[in-house]
């Protein structure tokens, strides 16, 4: 049978994220679970709020025909109206209803937008370090996927190189601010610098360009750290949001597409997107839990604990000589690795029953991202192998 070529590869190619997983899986069964400290994947280790298990108890008492039914393709529009009071009321926006559409998480947001968006030829710009599946996101929607490295210092997006990347073929920018794998968030100042070479590319190349905010960690931050609201500052953007983080609802799958409403040709691009989620067969997010988020906007699981793991693992690196970026916000320590080859650094720390993600498909070779929203017995039990691991390059 002759298949798809590109997606045979995907799926024989297999996310290095998810194979440390299953890696993990298997020596726990052999070892056992104590044994092995499986820093692999962002699963959240913090219950959901209270409010969660509340609402579906109490849309139970309902009638279960209509609670478990469709919604509207876009989603249900009282849940869309307040997700849009929500959020004028708190980044002092002027959305509506008609521009949200609600989906199956922020994987599906994103490969809705960039479906909506691209044509064959085009090119998205991302901004390293960046989470590896932008990648096969950006080449599914037939466009070509240019990366854009960091300021050294400060792992926020090198000015100069930005708007060196902005071609006439750039279709949109993605960018992920609080950061997956870093844990960094773009100030102020960035976005108004990503905004202002946006604005001119524009005016210079003669066609829009779409700011994508990849944001399923807006509300991970820690202290007074805050996170712009991208349509303040741009107006040709798009939001792609999910509630799996901040909810601990990962498996649910559910979160949002918000189009701004000051986009050019807005009403066209909503309906792309309404176009490209029915192709991608997208249609119709989780109802159950359409309506248990429109009930816990603002709320999140304890991030106070999140920052204690923070803080303890962080410390103890640093301690042992590891040189660490400082993560003001999501769940991840980005690690530079004392060997130049991060996938070897990984093989060694196997040994050691420690699983770390190398970050070179982040497009930041010599670096390994450390999730650390695990339980903190899991920290503590792992400080050993850590010092052990370090006292190998010593």
């Amino acid at each position: 049978m002759e298949l798809n070529k590109q997606m045979q590869a995907w799926g024989e190619s297999r996310s290095v994220i998810r194979d440390l997983f299953e890696y993990g899986l298997q020596r726990k069964a052999e070892i056992g679970a104590d044994k092995v400290f499986d820093f692999s994947l962002g699963n959240p280790s913090v219950p959901a709020p209270p409010i969660v298990a509340e609402t579906i108890a109490k849309l139970q008492e309902g009638d279960p025909v209509a609670l478990h039914g469709y919604t509207s393709a876009a989603g249900d529009m009282q849940v869309r109206h307040k997700i849009a009071y929500y959020l004028n009321k708190n980044y002092g926006l002027t959305v509506g209803a008609q521009h949200l559409y609600m989906t199956c998480g922020a994987a599906a947001s994103l490969t809705i937008s960039l479906k909506a968006l691209c044509l064959p030829g085009d090119e998205v710009v991302v901004c390293a370090p960046f989470f590896p599946e932008y990648r096969v996101f950006v080449e599914a929607a037939g466009a070509k996927l240019v990366q854009v490295q960091p300021d050294a210092a400060t792992l926020y997006p090198d000015a100069e190189a930005f708007a060196a990347a902005i071609t006439a073929k750039t279709k949109a920018v993605i960018i992920n601010s609080p950061n997956n794998p870093s844990g960094v968030v773009y100030p102020e100042w960035v976005i108004k610098g990503i905004a202002g070479v946006l604005t001119e590319k524009q005016a210079e190349y003669g066609h829009d360009i779409v700011l994508i905010s990849d944001e399923p960690y807006r509300e991970l931050v820690y202290g007074n750290v805050e996170v712009p609201y991208i349509l303040n500052y741009y107006d040709n953007s798009i939001v792609c949001y999910s509630f799996s983080k901040s909810l601990s609802l990962p498996g649910e799958r559910i979160g949002f597409i918000l189009v701004g409403d000051k986009m050019s040709e807005g009403a066209k691009v909503y309906a792309a997107i309404c176009g490209a989620a029915r192709a991608l067969g997208y249609v119709c997010a989780p109802s159950l839990f359409q309506r248990v988020v429109a009930e816990a906007l603002g709320q999140t699981a304890d991030v106070s604990i999140y920052r204690y793991n923070r803080d303890l693992l962080l410390d103890a690196l640093t301690e042992y000589g590891f040189s660490c970026v400082q993560p003001d916000g999501a769940f991840y320590l980005f690690m530079r690795t004392p060997e130049p080859d991060a996938a070897a650094f990984c093989e060694r720390a196997k040994k050691h029953e420690l699983l770390l993600v190398p970050c070179d498909g982040f497009g930041t070779p010599g670096f390994v991202r450390i999730s650390y929203c695990v339980s903190t017995k899991q920290i503590e039990n792992s400080l050993p192998a850590f010092k052990a691991l370090a006292a190998e390059y010593k």
